[in-house]
């Protein structure tokens, strides 16, 4: 069976600043979602990461269809009308157009799809960051498809030895979607390049060598390029495909062990550690430290199997306290040097107007 799954994710308005929609918000979003399957989807399921509400369908439509996506629309909208009522901060932040364009890619929210023939035993993970930037999943991607001090079924899977394919995004260009795809272990150094600079570069989707399958796509809308301002981060999602032709579930919590320094933090303007949290966590009142969540689902004839929290397990709180303890030491810098942004991720915020004052007084 050929089936689509759609993760899509927006912050439609939290309570008491950028912290958790309110429980009415999201049962809002999840009973419109709910009232489609059956009929347009297969199935559906409806979280929070922080203040960002997403939403995870299955439907025989493929990627980009207008009624998914109309869908994803009318109940982040519906959404909004209910955090307007409640007076939340943000109400519909990321719904930076005001009409449904046929699909939601530039519209604001992230949207993460892929299509593929179901596997007898389809394993796949949903992972969700907020509080951060496109590229953030950049490291841990390139070492659990990449590199087998991560991965080591690179070296004990004959499936998985061909390597995979890289498509990788680059995010300065503004006018047209600009690509380019590398080959892991041959162009391993090229990919290494470019996803450094998670600022510029990152991962849109990967794909299996050896049998040509889709592996895993990630979301890559900039909010900032939408509407030519800051407007909040953009905290990707992304769809990873695992077990069998792919690296198995448990090699990819290692990487996210890291907590890689990414950009995000409070208004969007430091560079933090990424924690790894349980899904439905609320946004840390510590500076606002990027966090990503990792949802674990089998799926037989598109219907999803109830969420393994793969972050809920007890040997993450030993994670998460090194991830405290990282964060404190960079915002310790406070704004000075690697602890803030670099002026070109700045260039949506005062700080750029400011510069643009000060430099009339320069002789």
């Amino acid at each position: 069976m050929e089936v689509t799954l759609s993760v899509l994710k927006a912050d439609i308005g939290s309570v008491g600043g950028h912290t958790a929609p309110s429980r009415r918000v999201l049962a809002q979003v999840e009973a419109v979602v709910r009232e489609a399957v059956g009929r347009l989807l297969l199935d559906a399921y409806t979280f929070h990461i922080g203040d960002d509400i997403v939403l995870l369908m299955s439907h025989t439509r493929g990627p980009c269809h207008p009624e998914v996506h109309a869908l994803a629309w009318r109940a982040f909208q519906e959404g909004t009308a209910v955090a307007k009522e409640e007076g939340l901060y943000g109400a519909g932040q990321d719904l930076l157009k005001d009409a449904f364009t046929g699909n939601l890619h530039g519209l604001g929210p992230q949207v993460a799809e892929m299509t593929f023939k179901e596997r007898p035993a389809e394993a796949f993970l949903v992972l969700a960051a907020d509080k951060t930037e496109p590229g953030a999943f950049n490291l841990p991607l390139y070492l659990a498809f990449a590199d087998p001090m991560y991965a080591s079924g690179l070296l004990l899977s004959p499936d998985l030895r061909p390597g995979f394919r890289f498509r990788i995004m680059d995010l300065a260009q503004t006018e047209r979607d600009s690509h380019i795809t590398l080959d892991a272990p041959e162009r391993l150094y090229d990919i290494a390049t470019l996803l450094r600079d998670s600022h510029r570069f990152a991962i849109e989707s990967i794909w299996s060598r050896r049998h040509g399958e889709i592996a895993a796509v990630v979301s890559t809308t900039r909010l900032r390029n939408i509407a030519g301002r800051y407007v909040g981060k953009d905290d990707p999602v992304a769809l990873i495909r695992t077990q069998k032709i792919f690296p198995a579930t448990e090699e990819f919590g290692p990487p996210f062990a890291l907590a890689p320094f990414v950009a995000g933090d409070t208004r969007g303007s430091h560079h933090m550690p990424l924690m790894p949290v349980k899904a439905n966590t609320q946004a840390s009142s510590f500076f606002c430290v990027p966090m990503v969540c990792a949802l674990a689902f089998s799926l037989k004839e598109g219907k999803l199997s109830e969420p393994v929290d793969l972050f809920a397990d007890p040997v993450w709180d030993a994670v998460r306290a090194k991830v405290v303890e990282k964060a404190q030491e960079m915002r310790r810098q406070g704004f000075y040097g690697p602890a803030m942004l670099p002026m070109e991720e700045l260039e949506y915020t005062g700080i750029a107007e400011r510069l643009k004052e000060l430099a009339r007084e320069f002789t």
